[in-house]
Parts: structure tokens; C-alpha cells; sequence
């Protein structure tokens, strides 16, 4: 299946900067109308003027802050046709993290998710259609060591991912999840050395990203996977979970041996 993305309404949260940014551009390339979302109202507006689109900063996370995007989407493009649930956080830590750290991570990657699709459903079944792409990372469908909250709540994002699609396939709505492993943003920095570790030498340009979702969008695809070599560790983690996860523990391992854990 292919789709002419032209006069399509199109929201991307954490639009500002990275992966984001690369999608509200190439959305905009594409023939589509975007609004930007970012808590950084600066960046919004920046992104927003350089593809042609509309700046809406705000929390894309809160209930409130979802309610007021979606009005404010709905003013500028009259009808939402894609969702990008973009927005993310990787606080690093394990089991011993923050409680703030954990609770981000579920606001931020599993419930702001969750909020859209309950303010964006009722519209978008009354006519039979609609999309939503969340950034899910490769850390949903594998794990990401140094980072418990990210790696649980990235399940949770792939997990509500899955269920939409399960539930709303046969009446229009089209699921994407974006799963990338390393991509050269902010993000990618703050991990330290241990992104620098696993991540770093094999990670995409965001716009590479950005390009993979598009195309994933023509296609029809749920799974999309800028990193090919992902669906092989998926695979592998799915029928023979006791040989992966001795697997990443070596890679652990290797990472206290060297200082970055």
C-alpha cells in the first residue's frame, strides 16, 4: 500500500530537535501541513518557520497539555491525519533510579501515548481513518542496558502500539512504530559512554530516520526499522531468549570491565 502524503495534517511532539525535527521536515517535504510541538518553544518555532509549518509548544506528556495540542492542531489544520507521539526521555539508572526517573519515563514514552489516542479516537473512527507513529526505539523490541525507566517504558510503548493496531486495524487506523537503535541527536549525547559503547557505531542521521518512517508509512508497515540488523536480534530474542540475554549480558559485562557501567 502507498499513500500521497500531500495536504495530510500531520502533529510531531518533541518536534524541536532530533528525530523530530527531521520528521516535521520530511513530512514537510512531502506535500504535508505540520504543526511543532516541543517544550522548547524556541526550537518549535525555529523547526516550524524553516519547514513551513505551525509552532504549538507546550507538554505533549500532561492531560492538559495534550487537550490544549490538539485544539490548537485541529485550529491550524482542521483535521489531524497523522500523529507522531515523538517526544521521549532516557533517564539513565537501574532498578535503583529515581522515582521521578521512572515516572518521567511512563509519562513521557508510555502515557502521553496513551492520552493522544484517547483525545484522537473517537474523530478518527467516526471517519474511518487515521494514523499514529510513535518512536518506540529498538530499546521496545530489545532492552537498553544502563537504562532501566527507558527500556521498560519503551516496552510499554510498543506494547500500547500493538494493541491499537490489534484493536482498530479494520476500521482505518494504521499503527507505526518507529524503532531505531543509535541515531546522532542529543539523546544519543547524554548517554555517555555507554551509548558511545553500543550505540554510537552504527547510529543514523535523524533525517535517515525520518526518511525510514516515511517510507515505512507508504508501506503499510507497523514494525519500522531504520536498522535492519534489528528484525535478526528481535528474532533471535523471541525463539531463543536464554542464548540473547546471555548475549547482551556479555555486552554488560564488557561494559563494567571498561568503566562505562
Amino acid at each position: 500500500m502507498t499513500e500521497d502524503l500531500t495536504g495530510q495534517g500531520v502533529v510531531v511532539t518533541g518536534g524541536g530537535r532530533g528525530i523530530g525535527a527531521a520528521l516535521a521536515r520530511a513530512f514537510a517535504a512531502a506535500g504535508a501541513r505540520v504543526v511543532v510541538n516541543d517544550l522548547d518553544a524556541d526550537a518549535a518555532h525555529a523547526v516550524a518557520e524553516d519547514c513551513g509549518g505551525t509552532a504549538a509548544p507546550g507538554d505533549a506528556a500532561s492531560a492538559e497539555g495534550l487537550a490544549a495540542l490538539v485544539g490548537q492542531a485541529r485550529a491550524a489544520l482542521g483535521e489531524i491525519d497523522v500523529w507522531c507521539a515523538n517526544a521521549g526521555v532516557a533517564p539513565i539508572g537501574g532498578a535503583d533510579a529515581p522515582a521521578a526517573a521512572w515516572a518521567g519515563a511512563w509519562e513521557v514514552n508510555v502515557l502521553a501515548h496513551v492520552r493522544a489516542a484517547e483525545l484522537l479516537l473517537p474523530r478518527w473512527l467516526e471517519r474511518g481513518g487515521g494514523r499514529f507513529l510513535a518512536t518506540v526505539s529498538a530499546a521496545g523490541l530489545l532492552t537498553m542496558l544502563g537504562s532501566a525507566p527507558y527500556a521498560v517504558s519503551k516496552h510499554g510503548a510498543l506494547a500500547f502500539a500493538e494493541w491499537l493496531s490489534a484493536t482498530y486495524r479494520h476500521r482505518g487506523l494504521r499503527v507505526h512504530a518507529l524503532c531505531p537503535q543509535g541515531v546522532r541527536t542529543d539523546m544519543l549525547a547524554a548517554t555517555g559512554a555507554v551509548g558511545e559503547a553500543l550505540l554510537a557505531p552504527t547510529a543514523l542521521d535523524a533525517e535517515d530516520v525520518a526518511a525510514a518512517a516515511l517510507a515505512g508509512l507508504r508501506d503499510g508497515r507497523f514494525l519500522i526499522l531504520p536498522h535492519p540488523e534489528v528484525a535478526e536480534y528481535y528474532r533471535v530474542r523471541a525463539t531463543e531468549p536464554d542464548r540473547w540475554l546471555a548475549g547482551v549480558n556479555r555486552l554488560q559485562q564488557g561494559l563494567e570491565r571498561s568503566g562505562a557501567l
